[in-house]
């Protein structure tokens, strides 16, 4: 087990799976790369060694399946990297955004709770297909933000919005799912 704690102490989720420090992320060799991994570090590998041994293999996978959560979830990802850029997104105090985004929000909101009312399954479908095409967009700009730009301001800006369309998303989704029984 010594040979597995040397060689991921003190690595970063990117290093500790083998990617580059980047928000762009090829999901599939992500997924593979954490299946290789996880098979490596698995307890169950270790079920015939000592009791150190075996805490240090579950802290192993413990780790593993931490980075990959973190960077398999676009926005955590994106959190996770300034976070290692040494920019704090400042996700819990700074709650400024533009007043034109809080506008489009707040009808946006609306229009959900109006065809929420109304069981309005057609509307809240384009409702949904609209923001996920606005955060698609906004995905790309976080992308050349942090990977292209190092503008790590105008990123932490953009995971701040994305987090309130993120919180929006799932409140459609339990509409639909509402009007759908």
């Amino acid at each position: 087990m010594a040979s597995v704690e040397s060689s991921f102490a003190g690595r970063d989720h990117f290093a500790l799976l083998g990617l580059p420090r980047a928000y762009a992320v090829d999901r599939n060799e992500l997924e593979r790369l954490y299946r290789d991994l996880q098979a490596h570090v698995h307890p169950d590998k270790h079920a015939h060694k000592g009791d150190a041994d075996r805490r240090v293999a579950m802290q192993w996978a413990t780790q593993v399946n931490e980075a990959y959560q973190t960077l398999r979830d676009p926005l955590r990802r994106a959190r996770y990297l300034l976070h290692l850029a040494g920019h704090d997104a400042a996700i819990e105090t700074n709650t400024a955004m533009p007043a034109e985004f809080l506008m489009e929000q707040m009808e946006l909101r609306e229009a959900v709770a109006d065809a929420h009312a109304a069981a309005d399954t057609a509307h809240l479908d384009d409702l949904h297909g609209r923001l996920r095409q606005e955060m698609a967009a906004q995905h790309e700009e976080l992308r050349r933000a942090i990977d292209e730009t190092h503008d790590y301001a105008r990123a932490a800006d953009v995971v701040r919005q994305l987090m309130f369309q993120e919180k929006l998303v799932s409140d459609i989704d339990a509409a639909l799912e509402a009007a759908e029984t």
